[in-house]
């Protein structure tokens, strides 16, 4: 303990002071001031001659170190403790200047949790008299962040205020700063110095802010002429996700909006670029795959809140995914089946199935604009496929068909026009879950027909009426 002491008096005589050339044998980190500290304890006891402090990293993280020590002995003494495996091969040399070390209390060592166990003379009971009491953790103050994300730099306050006004709508969180040398600065901050070059990085990749945005200490941005509202970007943890199969992160960037590529699950140019720029929009995490998995996260909330569910329609023998909370079978009409608005959700869904080729399918697509269902509707039609998509002042339409095995089979998606975001979002969720469950049911009574040798009814001819609540054009 005397020898600890006497190092603890040469290298660190006040917590945070060490000598200019000395640095810190860095061997791990842990999330918390107290996790360091337990931590801490368990090293000292490990190394023995060395004093053990921790000294924050971030807000977040905390660092076990070993010294301080001038750098020639640190290095030498750390590839010692490496080779015995006593410390981790990864552990590295800190520079000591400027850092706040906080050593252990001098009994830290002695804390082993070990109780010393006597009799008692007359009645043989234990007792934990030898336990030394467990001291007060120390607490170590993380540095406030201090950092900012300079976005632009104007030599005129109006065109700085044009460009906040700008800034906003994409960063939220901007506000400007009236440098020392007289110009006006966008920034967004105050960050951590870690969360600052991982989003700068992140936001640079996705095209968010320019590439010849900079990093400022809090010191030298100036005086505040218009503030911005602190950024709730959080740091990257220590430990990272792996990144999601790239078919997946596609599927998730489409949901989003972000991405309008196939989903091949093949990396390129454009995949690339829109993980980048999901990244710097969402905002969740400067990672891509930690970023992609919130995003995925998000994807199964909005699915809770839309109510998708299973569906599987007896007539027409499609199944898919639907906002079944929104609708509400009503009837069925030659090849079609129908399902109307559920309390007044404005929404409505029409699926239909019947025998046929190209042609039963471009008279499908004349049918449901005829109808209104899809309003002036732009059209790509290809063969064996045909997408029509539209809108007017009261809802907005989509259409899909497809020729497969003799049938013409599609949908037609009916969305508010007041809540026009989630209008793609739904009907991308319908288009990737669209497969055919079983044959119609006019297909199972003909063959049920065939082997009883029962009579069936032929389906009606009339031509259906306007979904209720969506007018036709």
């Amino acid at each position: 303990m005397m020898k600890r002491l006497a190092i603890l008096l040469l290298t660190v005589a006040l917590p945070g002071i060490a000598a200019a050339e000395d640095v810190f044998i860095r061997i791990e980190a842990k999330r918390g001031t107290a996790a360091a500290m337990t931590a801490a304890t368990d090293w000292q006891t490990r190394v023995g001659d060395l004093p053990t402090v921790v000294f924050p990293l971030s807000a977040t993280w905390t660092a076990i170190a070993l010294g301080p020590l001038p750098r020639e002995a640190a290095e030498a003494r750390m590839a010692a403790l490496k080779d015995a495996g006593t410390i981790p091969a990864d552990s590295l040399l800190t520079p000591a200047e400027g850092i706040a070390a906080t050593a252990l209390p001098d009994n830290a060592i002695d804390q082993t949790g070990a109780a010393s166990i006597t009799e008692t003379p007359d009645a043989g009971a234990a007792s934990t008299a030898g336990l030394t009491p467990t001291p007060e953790p120390i607490v170590v103050a993380p540095p406030s962040p201090d950092r900012f994300i300079r976005i632009e730099a104007f030599q005129n306050r109006a065109d700085a205020d044009a460009a906040l006004t700008k800034w906003r709508e994409t960063i939220p969180e901007a506000g400007m700063w009236q440098m020392p040398d007289g110009w006006f600065a966008i920034a967004a901050g105050p960050l951590s110095e870690a969360g600052a070059d991982q989003w700068l990085t992140a936001l640079k990749n996705g095209k968010a802010i320019p590439d010849d945005s900079l990093i400022e200490p809090a010191a030298d941005m100036g005086s505040n002429a218009v503030p911005g509202t602190t950024p709730d970007w959080p740091e990257n943890p220590e430990t990272l996700p792996e990144m999601p199969p790239l078919a997946e992160v596609q599927e998730l960037l489409k949901w989003a909006g972000i991405y309008d590529g196939e989903v091949d699950g093949k990396t390129g140019p454009q995949t690339r670029a829109a993980i980048a720029a999901g990244v710097a929009a969402q905002r969740a995490s400067a990672h891509p795959a930690l970023a992609m998995q919130k995003l995925a996260e998000t994807r199964e909330e909005w699915r809770g809140q839309m109510g998708l569910a299973p569906l599987t329609d007896d007539y027409t023998g499609l199944s898919l995914t639907a906002p079944m909370q929104r609708l509400a079978h009503e009837r069925t009409e030659r090849a079609l089946s129908i399902y109307g608005p559920k309390d007044e959700s404005g929404a409505a869904l029409i699926l239909f199935s019947q025998p046929g080729g190209q042609q039963e399918m471009l008279d499908m697509a004349g049918l449901v604009t005829a109808l209104g269902w899809v309003p002036a509707p732009e059209r790509a039609i290809t063969k064996g496929n045909a997408v029509l998509a539209g809108r007017n002042e009261t809802h907005i339409g989509r259409a899909e068909s497809r020729v497969a095995d003799g049938q013409v089979e599609g949908w037609v998606l009916i969305w508010p026009v007041e809540d026009a975001e989630n209008a793609p979002r739904v009907a991308a969720e319908i288009r990737d879950s669209f497969a055919r469950a079983m044959p119609t049911r006019a297909a199972r009574d003909a063959e049920a027909a065939v082997t009883t040798g029962a009579a069936t009814d032929a389906p009606a001819t009339d031509t259906p009426a306007a979904v209720p609540g969506t007018p036709a054009n």
